[in-house]
């Protein structure tokens, strides 16, 4: 008995379909990709408006098919076209995290120095050269937004109160900040006392000033190790402090890889 490679969706019910393959080398749930057009009406509603691959259990019925069946794939070649398509649509990439700066910082000393309060000295430190690298790919970028500054200045009539709140954008310190631009909303309140007079009338303004921004994706992390020897009753520690940054890369997606990889598995159950 054939089992094919198909598209299906979920079971009304939300779960998947028992029809799919049970041989324990199949798969199912791959490549996900929205079963309805945008701006048309729907064809499928949820929980089944997304369509998977997966390996049935069975050739489809020719006098009809179960519920959540979408179609059959028949050969690689348009296994690899309908990946790409999604893949295309969905924006596949390929992220690496890639260890691209090491540095340590060792500082070494008797015991007596570590536990000295107050600190007398007696602690030596030395701090090497990071060691850089790249990976392999185009370091990936990402996108941000944030109010740096608020400004409210508040009018009762017989005075102006200013307060200002700073945020400045805090990134790790191994990335790279770009295309930075600056807009400023202002927003004007004006309440009134209970006395028709101005100075029962309150003016307050709000200056909001917003950040955006694109930075590099390097995540910075420190791990520390800590040893003692001790020779003739004199104990000596030595604390390491190693500071690792990791870049994510982009690569392009294999296609043909992917489609190679699930067409294998499709020839092996059906061998």
């Amino acid at each position: 008995m054939s089992q094919p490679l198909i598209k299906y969706t979920l079971t009304k019910a939300g779960r998947q379909p028992e029809w799919l393959s049970k041989d324990t080398r199949a798969f199912k749930g791959e490549h996900s990709a929205p079963a309805n057009k945008p701006g048309k009406l729907p064809q499928f509603g949820s929980p089944q408006d997304t369509i998977y691959l997966g390996i049935g259990a069975g050739d489809p019925d020719s006098d009809g098919t179960p519920d959540g069946y979408v179609g059959i794939i028949t050969t690689k070649a348009d296994l690899q076209t309908y990946i790409i398509e999604v893949g295309t649509a969905a924006g596949y990439k390929v992220i690496t995290g890639t260890v691209t700066g090491v540095s340590t910082s060792v500082t070494t000393g008797l015991s007596t120095a570590w536990n000295a309060d107050p600190y007398a000295g007696g602690l030596s430190t030395t701090t090497s050269t990071k060691h850089t690298a790249s990976g392999v790919g185009t370091v990936m970028t990402l996108t941000g937004s944030q109010v740096i500054t608020v400004v409210t200045e508040v009018d009762n009539g017989s005075g102006i109160t200013t307060s200002t709140i700073d945020t400045p954008v805090v990134l790790d310190p191994a990335s790279t900040k770009s295309n930075v631009s600056t807009s400023v909303g202002i927003v004007t309140t004006t309440t009134s006392g209970p006395d028709p007079d101005p100075v029962g009338v309150t003016t307050t303004v709000t200056t909001t000033t917003t950040e955006s921004y694109t930075y590099t994706d390097v995540v910075t992390s420190t791990s520390t190790s800590k040893s003692e020897t001790t020779t003739d009753g004199i104990t000596t520690r030595t604390d390491t402090v190693t500071t690792t940054e990791v870049t994510n890369y982009e690569t392009s997606y294999d296609y043909d890889a992917e489609a190679t990889r699930l067409w294998d598995i499709h020839d092996a159950i059906n061998a």
